[in-house]
């Protein structure tokens, strides 16, 4: 069964309602490195990154690592906000992070659903680095909630999940932190 870390993008320079692509601060790139110390003995390993910023550089520590370079797939990035303007983005997600998908609509629902499809198509063991709500994605299959929040999974922090591509199956949450939507 292969074994997915999927790795939250560490802390960034603005949150989803400030920036539309901010990089990682003084405390993201740390936690980058401490995510790498951890992970580090286990490749080098096949690497997906979202296209994001945050992701990109959260990528960059086992990149240096491991000498690999990580796949960027756009299907590993945020959820795909319903506005443009930041402040409504901000205000769509509190929104959302309280909702299910099935109460989001047939748009997010597929979001979900493709989130989960792509990681059971990953053949090997594979560290990903992406987003809060995409991890929560693949939590929700794994445990069968319909919620957009299953854990507040933490910046920088390592989920673990293998599966026998048709079914996740939850080794590890990522640590628990004070995870909120900022402006």
């Amino acid at each position: 069964m292969p074994r997915l870390y999927l790795v939250r993008h560490g802390r960034a320079t603005g949150g989803y309602g400030a920036e539309v692509d901010p990089g990682l601060d003084d405390i993201g790139r740390e936690q980058a490195s401490a995510m790498a110390d951890r992970l580090e003995p286990l490749g080098p390993l096949l690497m997906m990154t979202s296209p994001l910023r945050r992701a990109r550089e959260t990528a960059e520590a086992l990149e240096s690592r491991w000498r690999t370079v990580a796949i960027v797939d756009p299907s590993m990035g945020e959820i795909p906000a319903p506005v443009e303007d930041l402040s409504e983005r901000h205000a769509w997600l509190q929104q959302a992070m309280g909702s299910t998908y099935s109460d989001l609509g047939p748009r997010f629902a597929s979001w979900r659903t493709m989130i989960g499809a792509v990681l059971l198509h990953v053949a090997e063991d594979a560290v990903v680095i992406t987003h809060f709500v995409a991890i929560n994605a693949v939590l929700g299959i794994a445990s069968g909630q319909d919620g957009v929040m299953v854990s507040a999974v933490g910046n920088g922090s390592v989920t673990i999940v293998d599966h026998d591509h048709e079914n996740f199956d939850v080794v590890e949450v990522g640590t628990d932190d004070a995870t909120t939507v900022v402006q």
